[in-house]
């Protein structure tokens, strides 16, 4: 039996999916009528599919998608709509993808030569079970919820349930394998750590090809939760959601707290706030709690579908900078040299456990990332004698000047406990004098300029840790997941030298 027809089974009546868009709201039972309908339309479309694409924003469109793909035993392969025509390509060819389904909002590029299904053939033509009312037709008293029909083959826990590409700042991105079985290692550790309650309600408003965006949708159908869907994040409209349908839990990357938090958003009735995709700045944090919402710092990554270590808001007002203890069943090492080093010693981070990737598509790459403590995260971070971890950045992302490492991330905290700096990036550039030299481009929070900076930084760093080259910008380079886009930063500093 399919997870969603599980919880139907379970609890038909509650709430699964609100729509934020126009607020239509489905039942259990509802939407996996919803799904069985998309199920016949999608076996008599795309016969023959072991791997479909999916190209959505976070609709209900893509719910009812991603539960008819797994009730068929496909693989879910998440795009990305914003992506370059020749990278789309590039990712259904890697991907071996057979069929593709793309949502109600989202125009195919025409080059784009595989089958291709819009979602709104899938579920639009039966109507749409709502609270409160039934489609035309359908009788209530004949909907039998939670029953998967014959001819479904139930998905083994081994199985790769989904191909997501990372979003990586530079080089080809990783095609990550997650299987059954890891997301519901994953839905079950982040339950133990953060807690579930039956009227828990999460907003859904990343993207819905990351993690971020995806594990939602798994894990409120998981624990029978309720899903509210938003197209895409916006501070002025997310925070009239948050209030408007009772909104319990979200996740979010920092940049996007700190424009909820300018924005007034009502962050202190929720229960969880949870932010992640990169390091969250301290003075974001002391902010927020300031406000009372209720923050957890995380370090998470698509190869250990999703969190990795948590921190709940107690633990990260106590010890700043933390991302918390390791979730239930993951194993974090600290190793250095090829071997684990002790607490307060920093190290590359070296994640094993039941949510941990089997592999990428690429078996080369898979050779070369896991090593005999597990999975080689790239990350370099140090834990304390309780096993809190903090994480100071990418390996790639250190900066070696006058022979001194320098984590980019640390300089970056630094510069935004300035009052006048709302955000910060810290590269390294080319320097024939020292190897490599500092540099940061900063966003001013009110009246800055560079000389403030550089007092600042000369009064609250060691000399070999102050950035040579300042610029100030009105925005920070990023991915389409939200982390800092260093090689785009570093081509802005170059080309202000210039």
């Amino acid at each position: 039996m399919s997870l969603l027809a599980r919880r139907a089974a379970t609890t038909p009546d509650r709430t699964a999916l609100v729509d934020a868009a126009d607020g239509r709201r489905w039942r259990y039972r509802d939407l996996d009528t919803l799904v069985d309908r998309a199920v016949d339309r999608l076996r008599e479309r795309a016969p023959g599919t072991e791997r479909v694409g999916t190209i959505f924003h976070p609709t209900p469109a893509f719910v009812v998608t991603f539960h008819a793909a797994q009730r068929l035993g496909w693989t879910v392969v998440g795009l990305d709509s914003r992506s370059p025509v020749s990278e789309l390509e590039t990712h259904v060819e890697r991907a071996e993808i057979d069929h593709l389904v793309h949502g109600p909002d989202v125009a195919l590029p025409p080059a784009v030569e595989t089958p291709a299904t819009a979602a709104s053939d899938l579920i639009e033509r039966g109507g749409h079970h709502a609270v409160g009312g039934t489609a035309e037709g359908d009788d209530p008293a004949a909907v039998t919820a939670g029953v998967d029909r014959p001819g479904l083959r139930p998905a083994d826990p081994a199985e790769t349930a989904v191909i997501l590409f990372t979003s990586g700042t530079t080089g080809r991105q990783k095609a990550v394998r997650l299987t059954w079985r890891n997301l519901h290692a994953s839905a079950v550790a982040s339950a133990f750590r953060l807690g579930v309650s039956p009227g828990d309600r999460w907003l859904c408003c990343l993207p819905v090809n990351h993690m971020g965006g995806l594990a939602p949708v798994v894990r409120t159908a998981l624990y029978g939760t309720t899903l509210v869907v938003q197209r895409a994040f916006d501070a002025e409209a997310t925070a009239h959601v948050l209030a408007e349908h009772d909104v319990t839990g979200v996740s979010l990357v920092p940049t996007q707290l700190r424009r909820l938090l300018d924005a007034d958003a009502p962050l202190g009735d929720l229960e969880t706030v949870l932010v992640g995709g990169a390091p969250t700045p301290e003075h974001l944090l002391d902010r927020a709690l300031a406000a009372d919402a209720p923050v957890a710092p995380t370090y998470g990554l698509t190869e250990a579908a999703s969190q990795v270590a948590t921190a709940r808001p107690a633990t990260a007002a106590a010890y700043p900078g933390t991302v918390g203890q390791p979730l239930y069943g993951v194993r974090v090492t600290v190793v250095a040299d090829g071997d684990p080093v002790p607490a307060g010693e920093r190290g590359e981070l070296v994640v094993s456990g039941p949510t941990v990737t089997p592999g990428y598509l690429d078996p080369e790459r898979t050779a070369a990332a896991f090593g005999e403590w597990g999975l080689h995260t790239g990350d370099i971070g140090v834990r304390d004698e309780a096993g809190r971890l903090r994480v100071l950045g990418r390996r790639d992302d250190l900066v070696s000047t006058g022979g001194e490492l320098v984590a980019p991330d640390e300089v970056v905290e630094t510069l935004c406990a300035h009052p006048a700096v709302a955000e910060a990036a810290v590269v390294g550039i080319d320097d024939e004098e020292w190897g490599q030299r500092l540099a940061a481009l900063v966003v001013p929070e009110r009246d800055l300029d560079v000389s403030t900076v550089d007092e600042h930084c000369r009064d609250s760093l060691p000399g070999y840790r102050c950035p040579r080259t300042v610029a100030l910008a009105d925005s920070i380079p990023r991915t389409l997941s939200g982390t800092v886009d260093r090689e785009a930063v570093r081509d802005r500093l170059r080309n202000r030298e210039g």
